[in-house]
């Protein structure tokens, strides 16, 4: 790898300002900074404080993401199967490659829509692409339905890197998660779309079985609560293991939580906000579960057991994936316990009191994203309080 540092070196003088080839940096501080870690520091935005940079640390997100990634395409292809032919075909790679084949295009334009609009950023201001859009390029796919029109999954993309992102900064200086208002501009866009009957599985042109519906485990527990969820075939288990309709990344909790163990280990994600974000989520749940049968028997979304709701919908996946996002979470120590907790707790709150709105995750985050300032700024001060307290009076 020496020759290649060489090569890099003997030409970087072209690329600084003032040099032949200086409107081309972009191109040379890219593959400069992919192949080696630069020996510059961020003078703005998040701030590694690390022996690698941003980019290394987006790249171990992205190992985090393959195991979710990989078991949500051989579920496309085990929902796929289940619907089309009625048929429990639990076929390993026959599963991945219809599922493979049907989310690879979505990937595909995330990354080419997004790196292509942070190109054009970077050659107006004369610096590498941001790396953060290595992880928002496959986060936006993994929380969409798979059948999403790919024009959607482009204008979705595009709005969440120039509205999202660029217009506050570029990477490091965004208020909200990319990925997250990439799915919210297509939710309110449009809506019939990203909610509803039959939008979870690609039927590839083909009728379902009678009797098929094709809803998620949320869209089944506001009609029937836990029995029409159970009855379905979307038991704890099966909503733990992941074999159940629903976006590509979502479903599996198993590989969720292999991922978030991946982040935990190398000190990428905060285990703070994941634990406290379950706990938020968990103490709501009990809560619906004892005032539903009482005070609401008619809901019976609202008896849907706690811990079966930690393991449907987005909560997972957005706990342990986008409420860690290092440059929208809370940076303190203690702000990082009450911004999970709250993020699971409205979570649970917002899918179980609105029908409507059977998810909750995305909502949640967002809100959350614009208080975390907030939740830092009273941390700092009261910390300063306290010392403040300490400090004795001099005397004259």
């Amino acid at each position: 790898m020496k020759f290649i540092e060489n090569f890099f070196q003997k030409y970087r003088n072209d690329f600084e300002e003032g040099g032949k080839n200086y409107k081309w940096r972009t191109f040379y501080e890219t593959f400069f900074t992919f192949a080696f870690t630069p020996d510059i520091t961020t003078t703005k935005g998040s701030h590694i404080r690390d022996s690698i940079d941003l980019k290394r640390t987006m790249f171990f997100v992205v190992i985090a993401l393959i195991p979710a990634t990989l078991f949500g395409m051989w579920n496309l292809g085990y929902q796929h199967h289940l619907a089309v032919d009625g048929v429990d075909d639990l076929n390993i790679w026959g599963n991945f490659w219809i599922g493979f084949l049907q989310s690879m295009p979505m990937i595909l334009v995330a990354y080419i829509v997004g790196l292509g609009i942070e190109f054009l950023f970077a050659m107006k201001h004369h610096h590498g692409i941001h790396e953060g859009f290595l992880v928002s390029g496959l986060l936006i796919p993994l929380i969409m339905p798979v059948n999403t029109p790919l024009w959607m999954v482009a204008v979705a993309t595009a709005f969440a890197v120039i509205i999202g992102k660029e217009v506050f900064g570029g990477t490091g200086m965004n208020i909200v998660n990319i990925a997250i208002t990439a799915r919210a501009f297509l939710f309110f866009a449009y809506p019939t779309m990203m909610s509803g009957n039959k939008v979870w599985i690609d039927l590839a042109g083909k009728a379902p079985v009678d009797g098929y519906t094709g809803e998620t485990a949320l869209g089944l527990a506001v009609q029937g609560g836990a029995e029409a969820v159970n009855n379905a075939g979307m038991t704890l288990m099966s909503s733990f293991w992941g074999n159940i309709p629903g976006s590509i990344g979502e479903t599996s909790t198993v590989a969720i939580l292999i991922g978030a163990l991946i982040l935990i280990y190398t000190g990428i994600a905060s285990w703070k906000i994941m634990l406290s974000g379950i706990v938020g989520g968990a103490l709501m749940g009990m809560i619906f579960n004892w005032l539903g049968p009482q005070y609401f028997p008619d809901n019976l979304y609202l008896q849907v057991d706690w811990f079966h709701h930690l393991v449907l919908g987005g909560f997972m996946f957005g706990i342990v994936f986008m409420a860690t996002d290092p440059v929208t979470a809370s940076q303190t120590e203690k702000g990082k316990w009450i911004y999970g907790f709250f993020i699971g707790l409205l979570a649970i709150l917002i899918r179980t009191v609105n029908p409507a709105y059977p998810e909750g995750m995305m909502m949640a985050i967002l809100f959350m994203n614009i208080m975390a300032p907030l939740i830092d700024h009273y941390v700092v001060q009261g910390n300063i309080k306290k010392r403040m307290k300490r400090l004795k009076p001099v005397k004259a």
